[in-house]
């Protein structure tokens, strides 16, 4: 049995080396970006975020942030409504809208490094971000859970304090594990 090639065929635009028609500007520095735009009345925001993998947030004091000059709002869980806890489905899964938005801002407990405690408004970035050093949060700081094996060990601290899991259709309080399927073939 033998096999046969195509000879290579000639490509157009594949392997070629493009004309970059912005090359010079962006060379020059006369590129304009994204971030060159100044719109009237932009807004710029920035985030604090829990320097802990897992903590209580025992405070949180954002009153020298909020009269600082140039701070326009600044926002932390307690701003944000409660979601109802009812089953949402977002078509790639399907979630507890609690979860969903504690997600978004930590409610009462940071459960890893970053999440997002409270935010920021200001007429510009360098003052939104100073505003974050003025907002004081006091963590009560928590034995982090990082693998899988930690989160499943008997006595493992709890990182959502009210979840209740489902182990092949019973209900089990204090858990890490939301839910245990199993799955047979044959």
């Amino acid at each position: 049995m033998t096999s046969k090639t195509e000879p290579k065929r000639k490509f157009r635009v594949v392997g070629t080396r493009p004309i970059r028609h912005d090359g010079w500007d962006k060379v020059l520095g006369r590129a304009a970006y994204g971030a060159d735009v100044k719109l009237p009345g932009l807004v710029h925001g920035a985030v604090l975020r829990s320097p802990h993998a897992h903590a209580r947030i025992v405070k949180i004091d954002t009153a020298k942030a909020e009269k600082a000059p140039g701070v326009l709002a600044v926002m932390t869980a307690a701003d944000m409504p409660v979601a109802a806890s009812q089953v949402l489905d977002l078509g790639e899964e399907v979630t507890n809208a609690t979860y969903a938005s504690d997600r978004v801002m930590a409610r009462g407990k940071a459960v890893y490094n970053g999440h997002p405690v409270a935010a920021v408004a200001a007429v510009d970035l360098n003052t939104a971000l100073e505003a974050l050093t003025l907002i004081d949060v006091v963590y009560e700081v928590l034995t982090p859970v990082v693998t899988i094996e930690q989160a499943m060990a008997p006595g493992a601290p709890l990182v959502h304090d009210d979840l209740v899991g489902d182990d092949i259709g019973e209900r089990v309080e204090h858990t890490n594990v939301a839910e245990h399927i199993r799955y047979e073939v044959g």
